[in-house]
């Protein structure tokens, strides 16, 4: 293994974790539990890696080009490693792959643009712009590759280099990773590091580093937060969310079902943006519910690298208490599972695959994130009463209206407060896009050029005119 793939890894007889298969819940495999004071020595080959690599785009571009066809040709191995930490099915772990590739290979083609500015004034006013220096990118276990390369390859493209920290529940698919983009990238570019906590809370809080890109829960992107900002580094948190989806009076229940079924339950559910609430028109309530339960009983449930599969496990035991635990509630408090409501016979982190009704709207399955395989569906009466129940929560990521009357549905979705609305669709996004959150979902902005210039600064050169 290239040493620049995991900070110079750990040697004979340093400490290990284990790494469980989720849908057997035993473990397979290790991962080195790098201790956080070898964090500074990897800071300090990024920050002197940096000097190098920010000095060159055209270089940084073919690198980064190179990077993105290492990552397709490496792309079975990738995926086969990630469906076994993970636990989805195996072609959405290809499409993952392919999904980091392909980002990679967008920034790679992406530049600041250099400005003028024409003021009245006898200077020539230019805006340059220049990269930050070390990155920090401490990704979650839902999407393990796809997310990192969100927060690497745009920085990486606009001159920084990256200490990468995957989740400990899924730390090998991104070694591979570190393992492959180091044969095509500079030494000390890229590095990943392994291991519980506090090695996360130390990366963010290391004074080396000057950008910090998160995602995950709310409460740990605050803790994010507050580190960073001893160093006054830059941050970038993506939170999660609570994604409602509003059905409209005239939405046609059984040409939607599908898209709005995979909308909640791809990737176990265990997705930042998938929805997680839907509200639908009471006359069309039992219509919608038993069209979402009758997918939910049929599904194909198993291990992800089983071919028929089309929903895994949830990726850990902290999650699958946590999908029990607000399942549980909603039951006690007097909702009904029209589908699902409990963990199946056997091993491994399954759920059934959930559909509620008559769930109290205050909830926790309702108010918070389940970030697993089950759905509430609520009635309401007027169309304002479902436009404040879908704003009616901290989070603010995304949403979703769905109806037949597209002017209509596009001012119901005007209305929603959140980053990115949907129509008749959802969690569909484009590289080119921005993607940020509003309220609890986060703080800064990703992807498209909006992710590359938050991983600049801005230089400005003022040079008088000569006289004639």
């Amino acid at each position: 293994m290239p040493t620049s793939e995991a900070g110079r890894s750990p040697g004979h007889g340093a400490a290990r974790f284990a790494v469980v298969d989720p849908a057997t819940g035993e473990a397979f495999d290790e991962a080195p539990d790098q201790r956080p004071d070898e964090l500074d020595a990897v800071v300090d080959r990024a920050r002197r890696a940096w000097h190098g690599w920010r000095a060159d785009p055209v270089a940084r571009t073919t690198a980064l080009r190179g990077a993105a066809d290492a990552v397709e040709t490496a792309g079975d191995d990738l995926a086969r490693l990630l469906t076994r930490e993970q636990g989805k099915p195996l072609a959405e772990a290809h499409a993952e792959v392919a999904r980091t590739a392909a980002r990679l290979r967008y920034f790679a083609d992406l530049a600041p643009t250099t400005r003028r500015i024409a003021d009245g004034r006898p200077v020539d006013s230019e805006i340059r712009w220049r990269s930050l220096g070390p990155v920090a990118a401490i990704v979650p276990w839902n999407f393990p590759l796809q997310l990192a390369a969100a927060k690497f390859a745009p920085a990486l493209a606009a001159g920084n280099t990256v200490v990468l920290k995957p989740s400990p529940f899924t730390p090998l698919a991104t070694r591979l990773l570190g393992s492959v983009l180091a044969a095509v990238l500079p030494e000390d570019v890229l590095t990943v590091v392994t291991g519980r906590e506090p090695l996360g809370a130390r990366l963010a809080a290391h004074p080396g580093i000057r950008h910090v890109t998160f995602t995950g829960s709310v409460p740990t992107g605050r803790a994010v937060a507050g580190a960073a900002a001893a160093s006054l580094a830059r941050v970038t948190l993506e939170l999660g969310g609570n994604d409602a989806a509003v059905l409209l009076d005239d939405v046609e229940v059984d040409r939607i079902a599908d898209r709005l079924f995979w909308a909640a339950f791809r990737n176990c559910g265990q997705v930042c943006m998938a929805v997680k609430r839907v509200y639908a028109p009471a006359r069309l309530h039992a219509e919608v519910v038993e069209a979402l339960a009758q997918r939910a009983r049929t599904v194909a449930v198993g291990a992800g690298l089983a071919p028929d599969t089309r929903l895994g496990p949830v990726n850990n035991a902290p999650q699958l208490a946590r999908v029990e635990q607000v399942t549980r509630r909603a039951l006690a408090d007097g909702a009904r599972a029209a589908a699902g409501g409990r963990r199946p016979d056997g091993p491994g982190y399954f759920f059934a695959p959930t559909v509620l009704t008559d769930v109290p709207p205050d909830s926790p399955v309702v108010t918070g994130e389940q970030f697993g395989p089950v759905l509430p569906v609520l009635p309401y009466r007027s169309l304002d009463e479902a436009v404040e129940a879908a704003n009616g929560t901290g989070f603010g990521l995304g949403g979703s209206v769905w109806g037949t009357d597209l002017d209509r549905a596009e001012a119901v979705a005007g209305r929603l407060e959140c980053g990115t609305a949907w129509i008749n669709h959802h969690a569909e996004l484009s590289l080119a896009q921005p993607f940020a959150g509003a309220k609890d979902s986060g703080v800064g902005v990703a992807g498209g050029p909006w992710g590359l210039y938050g991983n600049l600064r801005p230089f400005v050169v003022h040079r008088p005119r000569e006289e004639a």
